[in-house]
C-alpha cells in the first residue's frame, strides 16, 4: 500500500493523487462578471451541495500551482457578488472543457466555447442556455484556504432561483438521472458519464432498520462467494423470512439442484437473486 504524507510531496504531485482519489466530482460551470460588465465562464470540479435550507452550493477556484496566480472567476466574485452555476451534461462536455482554456480576461468564454447566454432573472451573470439545470446565486462569502499555489478559495453561494429544463424531468416532476446525463471530473484527463449501467439503485435504510451485518449467520458472513456488497444487501433486510416461507421455497427445482451441489452453489444462487433485487428470495435460499 502506498502511504503518503501530504507534506512530503510537491504540491503538483499531491494534486494529482487527490484528484484521482476524490472522484467523480460534479462540475460547476460558473458564469461570473466583473464590475465593468465583462462576463467569464469557467468550469470547477471542486464543487458540491452543502445545505438545503438555506440552499447552499460551494465551489472552489484554487490558486494555480505553477505560479500562484488566481483565476478570473475568483477575481470577479470579489467585485460582483453574484454567479450562475450551470450543470454540465454529456452533450456539452467538450465545449465546457474548451471554456477552461486560459483566455485573456476580456475574452467571453460564452463566445469562445460556443455557448448561448441566457439572461438571469435575479442576478447579473447570464445562464448557460445549453445547461439542463442552472442556479442563480448570490455569493455570501469567499473563504480563502491559504495563500500558496494550490490553495482553494471557497465561494459560498446561496441559490436564489433554480431553472430545470422540462426535458430532464420524469412524469412525477423529479429530475431523471438518465435524462440528465450528467458528467463528472476524475483524475488527469478522465471524466465519467452518469448514464446507462453506471446508474444503479441502493435502497436507503433511513426509513426502516436493517438487521445489520452482525445478525448474518457466520457461515453466510464468511462465504467465499458472497461479496461485501452482497452481504450489505442481506444485512439491510428488516426481518428474516419465516420458516414456512423458507420450506415452500426450498421445494423449487433451482433450490433443490443447488442443494445437491453444496454450499457454494447455494450462495451463487442467492447471489443471482440479489443481482435481480430479490432480497427475500436470496435469504430463503441461504436459509434452506
Amino acid at each position: 500500500m502506498l502511504t503518503i504524507d501530504p507534506k512530503s510531496l510537491p504540491v503538483s504531485k499531491l494534486h494529482v493523487y487527490l484528484q484521482g482519489a476524490i472522484a467523480p466530482r460534479p462540475i460547476a460551470f460558473v458564469s461570473s462578471m466583473d464590475r465593468k460588465g465583462n462576463v467569464n465562464l469557467s468550469p470547477f470540479s471542486f464543487f458540491n451541495l452543502f445545505s438545503s435550507n438555506p440552499p447552499i452550493l460551494i465551489f472552489s477556484p484554487s490558486r494555480r500551482v505553477r505560479d500562484n496566480s488566481t483565476k478570473h472567476t475568483l477575481q470577479n466574485v470579489s467585485e460582483v457578488l453574484e454567479v450562475t452555476i450551470n450543470i454540465v451534461n454529456f452533450n456539452m462536455v467538450q465545449q465546457t472543457s474548451l471554456a477552461s482554456c486560459e483566455f485573456p480576461k476580456d475574452a467571453n468564454e460564452f463566445i469562445k466555447a460556443g455557448f448561448t447566454e441566457l439572461p438571469s432573472q435575479k442576478v447579473q451573470p447570464p445562464r448557460v442556455a445549453e445547461s439542463p439545470v442552472s442556479f442563480e446565486c448570490k455569493v455570501n462569502e469567499v473563504k480563502p484556504l491559504g495563500t500558496d499555489g494550490g490553495a482553494g478559495n471557497l465561494v459560498i453561494c446561496e441559490v436564489l432561483l433554480m431553472h430545470i429544463k422540462d426535458e430532464v424531468l420524469n412524469e412525477s416532476g423529479s429530475i431523471d438521472p438518465f435524462k440528465m446525463d450528467a458528467v463528472a471530473r476524475m483524475g488527469n484527463d478522465y471524466y465519467c458519464r452518469a448514464n446507462g449501467e453506471s446508474i444503479f439503485i441502493v435502497p436507503k435504510p433511513n426509513e426502516k432498520m436493517g438487521i445489520g451485518f452482525d445478525q448474518i449467520p457466520v457461515r453466510i458472513r464468511n462465504s467465499s462467494v458472497l461479496t461485501g456488497n452482497d452481504l450489505g444487501q442481506l444485512a439491510n433486510i428488516q426481518q428474516l423470512p419465516d420458516q414456512k416461507g423458507i420450506d415452500e421455497f426450498r421445494s423449487s427445482s433451482d433450490v433443490q439442484l443447488a442443494l445437491s451441489y453444496g454450499e457454494g452453489a447455494i450462495h451463487k444462487l442467492a447471489q443471482g437473486y440479489l443481482k435481480e433485487g430479490k432480497l427475500e428470495e436470496a435469504w430463503k435460499v441461504l436459509l434452506s
